[in-house]
Parts: C-alpha cells; sequence; structure tokens
C-alpha cells in the first residue's frame, strides 16, 4: 500500500507541470472567438488576411497565462487580439513611447487608454507603460515572458534608437522569454541610408541587432511573406497598403500586391 501511494504522489507531481502547460494553451475556439470578435475594428480585422495573428502568435509560444509586452502598438490592431486572448490567466502591457517624443505618440497613447477604459469586458487588465526611447525601460529586469513588436524595428533604425531598444526588451524579458519581431523584409546588404528611405530592413541586420543585444535566434517563419511584392517604389514601404502615399496614383496596382512582405523572427534571451 505504502509502494502504491508513492507510485501515486510520484504520477501527480510529474503530471502537475504537464496539465499546467496543456492549461495554458489557447484553445482553437477561443481564437476563433476573439479573432471574430466585435469589439475589433472592422478596419483591423479585414487585415488578417495580410498579418495572420494566429499564426503569427503561435509561431512566437503565445500561452494564455504569460505576461506579454507589445511595444508601440500605436492603434492597437494586435491590442484587439493579444488582451482578450490573456485577460483571464496572463497579462497585456502596452508599451507606449513618452507623449513628449511627438503628437503623434500623444494621440496614439491617449487613443488606446480610452479603447482600454471604454471596454472593461476585454481590456479590463491591460495596462501600459511609458518609455523614452533613446534610455528605454519596459519594467522590472527578468520580468516578463515574452516581448512582442509589429512593424516598428525600421521607425527605430531610422531614429537611431534601435540597439537601445533591443537592450531595453533584453532586460525586462524572463531567462528563457522571447522576442517576437515582425518588419517589412528588405533586400540583403542594403545600407542604413536606404532603410531610412525605403522602410524595408534586411533580415540579417535585424538579426543582428537582435543578437549584438544579447538575444539567440530560435526561429523564422513565411508566415507574413508576400512574394508580389517588389520593394522598388516611390514613396517605399508606405506606397503600400495601408498607408497608400501615392493616394489615388496607381492605387489598383498597389492595392493588388497587397501589404508588404514582412520577416517574421522568434529570438529568446538565454
Amino acid at each position: 500500500m505504502k509502494f502504491t501511494s508513492m507510485a501515486a504522489l510520484a504520477f501527480a507531481a510529474l503530471a502537475l507541470p504537464q496539465a499546467q502547460a496543456a492549461s495554458s494553451d489557447i484553445a482553437a475556439h477561443t481564437w476563433d472567438q476573439v479573432l471574430q470578435g466585435s469589439w475589433r475594428a472592422p478596419e483591423n480585422s479585414v487585415r488578417d488576411t495580410y498579418r495572420h495573428p494566429r499564426e503569427t502568435l503561435t509561431f512566437f509560444g503565445l500561452k494564455a497565462n504569460q505576461k506579454v509586452i507589445e511595444i508601440t502598438p500605436g492603434g492597437g490592431w494586435y491590442s484587439e487580439v493579444l488582451a482578450p486572448l490573456l485577460k483571464d490567466h496572463g497579462q497585456y502591457i502596452a508599451a507606449l513611447q513618452a507623449p513628449a517624443s511627438g503628437d503623434y505618440f500623444k494621440k496614439a497613447a491617449a487613443g488606446l487608454k480610452q479603447k482600454f477604459a471604454a471596454d472593461p469586458a476585454h481590456y479590463a487588465k491591460a495596462t501600459s507603460v511609458e518609455f523614452d526611447p533613446k534610455a528605454p525601460r519596459f519594467g522590472a529586469p527578468n520580468s516578463v515572458d515574452s516581448v512582442l513588436t509589429f512593424r516598428n524595428v525600421h521607425n527605430w533604425v531610422m531614429a537611431d534608437t534601435a540597439p537601445a531598444m533591443f537592450k531595453g526588451f533584453y532586460s525586462v524579458l524572463k531567462h528563457g522569454g522571447t522576442l517576437g519581431v515582425v518588419d517589412h523584409r528588405g533586400k540583403p546588404g542594403e545600407s542604413v541610408d536606404e532603410i531610412k528611405q525605403s522602410g524595408y530592413l534586411p533580415t540579417d541586420y535585424v538579426i543582428k541587432l537582435a543578437t549584438d543585444a544579447g538575444f539567440k535566434l530560435a526561429g523564422q517563419s513565411e508566415v507574413n511573406a508576400n512574394a508580389r511584392d517588389t520593394k522598388d517604389y516611390p514613396q517605399g514601404v508606405w506606397t503600400l497598403p495601408p498607408v497608400l502615399r501615392e493616394g489615388d496614383k496607381d492605387r489598383a496596382k498597389y492595392v493588388a500586391i497587397g501589404e508588404s512582405d514582412r520577416m517574421t523572427l522568434r529570438f529568446v534571451k538565454p
């Protein structure tokens, strides 16, 4: 009897972490409910065909019980997905560039906070933190499970703050934590001046920014690739949707191309 009890206890101890891991997975019906959620702005959900949120976040290893920081979420495209997915067992934190950085950031921060306050059913646990891009601090060191950023690295390259930003990501992440990056994928070997003009980044350039900060590359995905993107437009990547900087000029052509070809990279903090 004693042997049987000890064996049962040993089995229970082994099964508990497995059960906890399984319970942190996001169920298929939960994905469906969130992606089809009425709180998502129609102009945002229509972009799923280009941005593949479920496949992208699954590649990044998102779990329902994680503490996740999204860097500069802008108008909250991914906030509408991440915050509801994490509201019951995890936590979503929006890292907002300090309003002193300019009117765009002031307006974006106010809009996102208003979005959270207006819909507590989906955003009650969502919080925000402000940061200075020249000396970014996103929270206590080793305190979050995942840092995610979507189409922002090119902005930091243009502002000469990219190395500092990646060091900030490294500091706030737990050991074993994930950094997920999506950005416009440029041609190999482009110079910084070319990047600043086009908004497209060579993949090896972004990898170096991360590895110089201490990260290890853990995977690359083609989920956000777009072979129609020729990357040679008069207004750079902003020629394409959703910006369409050329206005009505060749609009049908650019709409047919769709959003940019994008790298999707997963890094780990050792």
